[in-house]
């Protein structure tokens, strides 16, 4: 029990970051961002159609997530409890983002539902989409609890 806590009032730098949690959840963070950026990329665009702000998000969070992970790898925290909170903070709004995406993702393909017979592939691609973009909230909601659970013991 003593290690665990030690392990959550510091941030790990190196390979550590893929041994500690949650650090670990940044890979899956990256693979299912990188998925519904993709999806959403590939998927049938129409005007009155909010996918602008999905693929804004699903960008947005995959070059922050990365961007963490290289400064995190590359030790340039120096231990602070400043990134602690930052930590923390960025997966706070990382979850609000991707929340909203998702619902107005699924949104957009429940209402592309009534066409579905029409563009039966794009709406494949859109359920698959909302599926990992779920998957992807929850990642991030994870993440931020236990960052904030490392941010309080810091």
């Amino acid at each position: 029990m003593a290690a665990a806590t030690q392990q959550m009032s510091s941030l790990p730098s190196g390979l550590r970051i893929c041994t500690t949690v949650p650090d670990i959840l940044y890979l899956p963070e990256l693979v299912f961002g990188g998925l519904v950026w993709i999806l959403v990329a590939s998927t049938l665009v129409t005007m009155p159609n909010p996918l602008g702000w999905v693929m804004f998000v699903s960008v947005f969070c995959f070059v922050m997530t990365f961007l963490w992970l290289i400064i995190f790898a590359c030790g340039a925290h120096k231990n602070s409890s400043a990134w602690a909170t930052a930590d923390f903070i960025y997966h706070l709004i990382a979850v609000i983002f991707y929340l909203s995406a998702s619902v107005t993702l699924a949104f957009v393909t429940i209402g592309m539902n009534s066409i579905a017979a029409l563009y039966d592939k794009y709406y494949k691609i859109d359920i698959a989409a909302v599926v990992f973009s779920y998957v992807a909230t929850l990642l991030y909601f994870i993440h931020c609890i236990l960052s904030a659970v490392r941010w309080k013991s810091f």
